[in-house]
């Protein structure tokens, strides 16, 4: 599958506080990329980066196979973002905001093909009524379907589901689903709400204090018969340096802090322990968790940086 979204090295400092650290990912076409993290992990400082709201301090950033900050203009024409909450006119009707978003957009486009976009985030029926009679769901959709209306190949959505109540969320998580597998749309979609990419994600980046922890195909992560090991050593260098010419290299994940974490089916704890003996490894602790649940809320917790952009 083509990679259509590159991220290499992504950093942004704000005076004495790193927002994002050294973060690199890929994003696939077709995906719906779940962005992970607890508020203030550094989610929406790198999705304002991706939407270029703001510039980072190094790194680069390649999509559609060109590199963000030389071609802007001509990225930014294929791909539709809605960061926090949609900035729409509440006093105008439905049809009318995406009739003006799509001039401003300098989109030409059919009272037709209006109502279809309306139609396709579940709005037609209330194409004529003020926005300020929708509820904060409603709207929501509705600066999804702004976003669309340029007809986009990527579509950035950072929190979609913050404040809804439970249909509301149940709206959004089907409107992304119907993008991904009726329009075939790519999708990456950023939130602290592991239950809500677990239900709509193909792909999954967990970050935690600017820094990547985990990426892999949802399929895998979320299989209940994964484990998450954390592996503390007297010497995590030598033991990385072992592992990694191992046959279980394939199973290593992010080192984060004094913990090295390896991926792998509970029934193999056993022999793991065995070969880091054989390897003469000296072993602190080997603390597995029991799901990617227990995993997220384990290594997200406690200090958070603050986000300076996010809510």
């Amino acid at each position: 599958m083509q990679a259509i979204v590159n991220v290499k090295g992504l950093t942004k400092q704000f005076k004495n506080l790193t927002a994002v650290q050294d973060l690199s990912f890929s994003v696939n076409e077709g995906d719906v990329y779940g962005f992970l993290g607890q508020n203030g992990a550094g989610k929406s400082t790198t999705i304002r980066m991706l939407a270029t709201l703001i510039s980072p301090t190094d790194g680069e950033i390649e999509i559609f196979g060109l590199k963000l900050e030389d071609h802007r203009n001509e990225i930014l024409r294929e791909v539709g973002a809605v960061i926090e909450k949609p900035d729409v006119y509440k006093y105008l009707s439905a049809y009318e905001n995406l009739k003006l978003f799509a001039r401003l957009s300098g989109v030409k486009i059919t009272h037709e093909k209006l109502m279809k976009q309306l139609d396709q985030v579940g709005l037609a029926s209330r194409a004529k009524d003020t926005v300020k009679t929708f509820s904060q769901g409603m709207k929501q959709r509705l600066g999804i379907a702004i976003a669309l209306v340029h007809n986009p190949k990527l579509i950035i959505l950072d929190e979609p589901t913050n404040g809804l109540d439970p249909q509301g969320i149940a709206d959004i998580r089907n409107l992304i689903l119907h993008l991904s597998r009726d329009l075939n749309k790519t999708l990456i979609v950023s939130s602290h709400l592991l239950s809500e990419i677990e239900q709509v994600a193909t792909r999954v980046l967990i970050i935690d204090k600017g820094k990547k922890i985990i990426e892999g195909n949802a399929e895998e992560l979320f299989d209940p018969a994964q484990t998450i090991v954390e592996l503390q050593t007297f010497d995590n260098v030598y033991a990385l340096e072992q592992l990694q010419i191992s046959p279980w290299n394939t199973h290593l994940q992010k080192q984060r802090d004094t913990a090295i974490l390896i991926k792998l089916d509970r029934q193999l704890i056993s022999q793991l322990h065995r070969d880091l003996v054989d390897m003469d490894i000296q072993v602190l602790s080997l603390q597995p968790r029991h799901s990617l649940e227990d995993y997220f809320l384990q290594v997200t917790s406690g200090n958070q940086h603050v986000d300076t952009y996010s809510n």
